[in-house]
């Protein structure tokens, strides 16, 4: 019976998750202080003793029960389940895209009359101050 028929086969499920985390055996085999011969003899294993599976979760990222309940459809689901989330999400629906709901320019056209009118209040101020320097400079 092959690997790929046997739903409880840990060996496989091992391999399966190795390879989606981007990890070849011989990263996993130095995790475990062992080698790659031996990771691939697990990986060929139906059952694995507890205290291996849970060194071995470990060095996946993973729990050991989700070593003992994974399965190919539970990832698809999964990956589905998350575009769909995505897809209706802000991410998806066009709330954060790059489009201007305002004209950039108009924008920029503002910031510099605000400029303006700081610059001539500015003048104003220093106008004034100026003003008030001479008047007590000639009562003196």
């Amino acid at each position: 019976m092959s690997t790929l028929t046997k739903p409880n086969h840990i060996g496989r499920k091992i391999s399966r998750i190795r390879e989606l985390r981007d990890m070849k055996q011989e990263a996993l085999a130095q995790a475990l202080g062992t080698n790659q011969q031996a990771i691939s003899i697990l990986e060929n294993s139906e059952t694995i003793d507890e205290d291996k599976l849970i060194a071995i979760a470990k060095a996946l990222g993973v729990t050991a029960e989700a070593i003992k309940n994974f399965s190919e459809e539970g990832v698809i689901n999964y990956f589905n389940t998350f575009n769909e989330t995505v897809s209706n999400s802000s991410f998806g629906n066009g709330a954060c895209n790059n489009e201007c709901t305002f004209n950039p320019l108009d924008k920029l056209m503002e910031t510099v009359e605000e400029n303006k009118k700081l610059y001539e209040r500015l003048l104003q101020a220093e106008k004034d101050k100026n003003e008030y320097l001479e008047k007590l400079l000639n009562q003196k």
